[in-house]
């Protein structure tokens, strides 16, 4: 399979996730702007649950951006991200409809984790396969970021029910971790591109 049509199908996913999303934001029947404070908690959410999907893009943009082909092994690890992705927009509305209560504070953090795990076995299927141009590959290295990112999951979840506030500061914070690219990855694109 051309890694074109794989990415093609993956940004058709990745929109529908997002147009679902927005569709959770309804518009006041009031004309005032102070009928627009209560959605305060459902902007916010999706806010960060887009930034999440904008930087989950991103990244797997720049992953097949540098794989030279593409086995079945990675057609499934890749299926398996947009299967977990495609689940935010569940978490991130009943998040937002109970104003970052306990138990959806931790299940939002659960519904970040488990693409995180899926993005780690995708980046370590390019590598395995040698489908991932090496320098990226070198770049990625034992993806210290993605494990912090994991560790941060894993503390907002177990704090979302005694502090659910605390763990929503943590998820904004591996946000903010990967919302600029990886310049090492970039740096190895730019050398990869650049004729022999």
């Amino acid at each position: 399979m051309l890694k074109e049509r794989l990415t093609a199908f993956s940004d058709g996913v990745i929109a529908i996730i997002i147009t679902i999303m927005v569709l959770e934001l309804k518009a006041p029947h009031e004309n005032t702007l102070r009928a627009l404070a209560p959605l305060a908690p459902t902007f916010l959410a999706y806010a960060l649950s887009f930034a999440y999907i904008a930087i989950y893009w991103n990244n797997r943009h720049h992953l097949f951006q540098a794989t030279r082909r593409i086995s079945g092994g990675i057609l499934w690890a890749n299926t398996h991200l947009l299967f977990w992705l495609s689940l935010v927009p569940f978490s991130t509305a009943w998040l937002s409809e109970t104003n970052f209560a306990r138990a959806p504070v931790a299940l939002y953090g659960l519904g970040l984790l488990a693409p995180a795990i899926a993005y780690f076995i995708l980046s370590r299927a390019l590598i395995r396969t040698g489908a991932l141009a090496p320098t990226v590959a070198e770049a990625i290295g034992a993806d210290f970021k993605g494990w912090i990112s994991m560790a941060f999951y894993v503390c907002g979840v177990t704090l979302a029910f005694a502090e659910p506030y605390v763990s929503m500061g943590l998820y904004a914070v591996v946000a903010v971790m990967w919302f600029i690219p990886d310049p090492r990855i970039e740096q190895r694109l730019d050398l990869e591109d650049e004729p022999d």
